[in-house]
């Protein structure tokens, strides 16, 4: 069936070759679908828990999406003239931002004060290059004692400032965060022109959003060609064959196009993750090519004609390709199981391209190289002599080998214990990207992104006025600014104080909460009656005023740090307040924190059922229940290895490097299937014993396994050097896990079928 497939193939090129442009530009045609995804959101589920929670407390206040401006004055000092001038322009005009909900500065900061019996609330700064010294100095007192500004809005040393704007964005356009994020950008370089002598940076969660799809784009515009480049040299210089290096470029662009295509007619959404599906794509496509093509070359300089040369290569390497295209898909397909929606894309895109690439390499590869001439040369696939003397070596030092590579992977798995799960969303984006420089600058000067939000219910409607209530909120706010990962905390008691002195005439005494329920209800509505239009407390209180929002600023910590304090708090809260104030902290930060943990549980299962169906199709296809279980080992012993000196290195694992081992299942058992087949077609069809069966299973497939290797290698090295370091790590821990799997498939695995391969009385 197979051979006289491949017979209508070859006679019937020049339809083959057109059928399959056709296809692949219909497929191709559904990139004009395509968009981006630019909300963090993207990594979680609908069902994630920590998301859930988090969105039932923004829905119970205002959005916490933002941007902020961080404004340092290169003479150090905020309180003069110029800089609060503007700052005050930047508040004004930052109401212009689209989607602008609430603008936050020392500038429209609601300062409060006494009048006899009158309550008077005011801007902090008005008219800011009139001010004089001594009004600059008191505007400077205020702001530096004022716990709602300090270490938020103003830094403890008065050298750096903010200006916070809340967004609330519809969801109903792809371009609503790049919009926000263009304007802004636009205000910081006015801001920095209309006064040269500050510095303006931007971050925010509104700009961490905007970085997304940049990221991605970046990515496609400077990894895809260096990837393309990469195989171009390295297919020519190992196959001296052009016709073969065109081919299977037409392949590989050809698979890409079709998977862009098909993801768009799906209707996935790009996203950074998923931005590296083409270059594994591309990967995995030359490697198919690349076994057909060795196979051909080797016939046609052993005086073969083209047509019996290309219908052997297909013969031999119709099983193998075919194994190794289907083990690889189901793990990608794996990926499925992981809790970030974005590498469930990713593993399907990249499980669509395989099969594309698989269909490509055994019709049009075949046919186009029927038309285009083949010169072979006389010199083997550069290798080939070194595959010899490596067969020789591997069987006469089988034993030595056999006992020293099994050191090697105990010892190296045995290291895998050193990882740690941890996970700063901010890390991200390497030091180079602009937001994530502005960021790690804001943290280091003025305030954290990192943030714990807690939702405090009061116990009934209009409750919060409580002092019992209040004085729980205002003990728990307190014990979080004790707390070393604590840079500030934002509570509605600090409001309740302040207004408790004004309103006893600004004695310093009455700064602490108020004893009597009804006074705290009449100042916090006198207070909300002078506040003006957009800098209310709809951010701090809900509708029933049943419930207020507690909100505490984090240093840059670890996500196990940040779980750590999270739980330290929510014991807290159930050792010292009632049952119904007793809650977790809800947050972008938290969110992130736990979406490691969630995914690796999420893909040990995806692993484990795609391991399971591996080894099943192994088993059946190769024919030997024996051989389908001894080919686990090599197969799983390099996802161990490489955990292991990963542990050794850098011993940090992510939401990246939690997807790895679901992803590379699949492609480390490519290597293994092409030996054991050729491995035991000499056993079956030659009858040669299973030292001679290993030196004709490197003469046949070792230079291709190697050439494939090296490629596979170069493709997903090339990730490591995105700005995005969740493909970065991803990429280099993949490109080791192969390069270890090819280790083991020539140094253990050879040993191995000599030593337990054959059948025993």
């Amino acid at each position: 069936m197979s051979q006289a497939y491949f017979s209508w193939i070859l006679r019937q090129r020049w339809l083959v070759v057109a059928l399959s442009v056709l296809l692949i530009a219909l497929a191709a045609s559904g990139a004009r679908f395509l968009g981006f995804s630019n909300d963090y959101r993207m990594f979680f589920s609908e069902e994630n828990p920590q998301l859930l929670a988090f969105e039932a407390l923004q829905n119970t206040y205002t959005k916490t999406d933002n941007v902020l401006f961080v404004i340092s004055p290169k003479d150090g000092d905020v309180f003069t003239p110029e800089v609060l001038a503007t700052v005050e322009w930047l508040t004004r005009e930052s109401w212009q931002i689209p989607y602008s909900l609430r603008v936050d500065s020392i500038t429209n900061y609601q300062h409060t004060e006494a009048e006899e019996d009158d309550l008077l609330v005011a801007d902090l700064v008005e008219e800011a290059e009139s001010l004089d010294a001594q009004q600059l100095q008191r505007i400077r007192q205020i702001a530096l004692n004022e716990p709602l500004l300090l270490d938020r809005l103003v830094s403890p040393d008065g050298r750096h400032t903010g200006v916070n704007v809340t967004v609330q964005l519809p969801g109903k356009k792809l371009d609503e965060v790049p919009e926000v994020a263009a304007f802004a950008r636009q205000l910081a370089q006015q801001a920095m022109q209309r006064n040269p002598d500050l510095d303006v940076r931007l971050t925010g969660l509104v700009m961490m959003n905007a970085a997304f799809p940049e990221m991605a784009q970046q990515d496609m515009q400077t990894l895809y060609p260096l990837m393309l480049l990469i195989i171009l040299v390295a297919m020519a210089f190992m196959l001296r064959s052009i016709s073969g290096v065109l081919a299977s470029m037409l392949v590989l662009v050809m698979a890409v196009f079709a998977t862009l295509g098909l993801t768009g007619w799906i209707g996935m959404e790009m996203s950074p993750p998923t931005t590296s599906a083409p270059v594994m794509v591309m990967t995995l496509a030359v490697a198919d090519c690349i076994h057909i093509i060795v196979l051909f070359l080797q016939g046609l300089r052993k005086g073969e004609r083209k047509e019996a040369a290309m219908l052997e290569s297909l013969r031999l390497n119709l099983g193998p390709v075919f194994l190794t295209s289907i083990t690889t898909a189901i793990g990608f397909l794996s990926l499925n199981f992981s809790d970030a929606p974005p590498f469930r894309d990713l593993g399907n895109m990249a499980a669509m391209g395989v099969m594309v690439a698989f269909v490509l390499s055994l019709s049009f590869l075949p046919a186009l190289l029927m038309i285009l001439p083949v010169r072979p040369g006389t010199r083997p696939t550069r290798g080939q002599g070194v595959m010899e003397w490596l067969g020789d070596f591997v069987v006469r030092r089988r034993t030595p080998l056999f006992w020293g590579m099994a050191a090697i992977m105990v010892l190296l798995v045995s290291q895998l214990p050193r990882n740690q799960l941890n996970d700063e969303f901010i890390k991200y984006f390497s030091e180079d990207v602009p937001f994530r420089a502005d960021t790690d600058y804001a943290v280091e000067h003025l305030t954290g992104i990192y943030l714990l939000e807690y939702s405090l219910p009061a116990g009934g409607e209009g409750m919060i006025a409580d002092p019992q209530y209040l004085r729980q909120v205002e003990a728990f706010a307190q014990w979080l600014r004790q707390q070393p990962e604590v840079l500030h905390v934002n509570s509605i008691t600090d409001i309740m104080k302040r207004l408790n002195k004004n309103m006893h005439g600004d004695d310093p005494a009455w700064y602490k909460l108020p004893d009597n329920r009804e006074l705290a209800a009449q100042y916090l509505l006198l207070y909300e009656f002078s506040l003006p239009f957009g800098l209310d407390l709809n951010n701090q209180i809900n509708v029933k005023k049943s419930a207020t929002r507690l909100v505490a600023s984090l240093k840059s910590i670890s996500s196990e740090e940040l779980l750590a304090l999270d739980e330290k708090a929510y014991q807290w809260l159930v050792d010292n307040t009632p049952q119904y104030m007793q809650t977790h902290g809800a947050s972008p930060s938290v969110m992130f924190a736990n979406i490691g943990h969630r995914n690796i549980r999420a893909m040990l299962q995806g692993t484990t059922v795609a391991l399971v169906l591996i080894s099943l199709i192994l088993m059946v296809s190769l024919r030997s229940v024996r051989i389908g279980l001894l080919s686990l080992i090599p197969n799983l012993a390099p996802i161990g290895m490489a955990f292991g000196l990963w542990g050794m290195f850098v011993g940090q694992v992510g939401l990246a490097l939690s997807v790895v081992s679901g992803m590379t299942i699949g492609i480390v058992v490519d290597d293994t299937v092409h030996f054991l087949s050729k491995y035991l077609r000499a056993r079956r069809e030659q009858g040669l014993s299973s030292e001679q069966a290993v030196r004709y299973a490197f003469h046949t497939v070792g230079t291709a396994l190697w050439v494939t290797t090296l490629v596979l290698m170069l493709g997903f090295g090339v990730l490591a050097l995105s700005d995005f370091e969740l493909n970065a790590s991803m990429g280099l821990l993949t490109a080791i896990t192969i390069g270890l799997a090819l280790f083991a498939d020539f140094f253990f695995l050879p040993p191995l079928l000599m030593k337990f391969g054959d059948k025993k009385k």
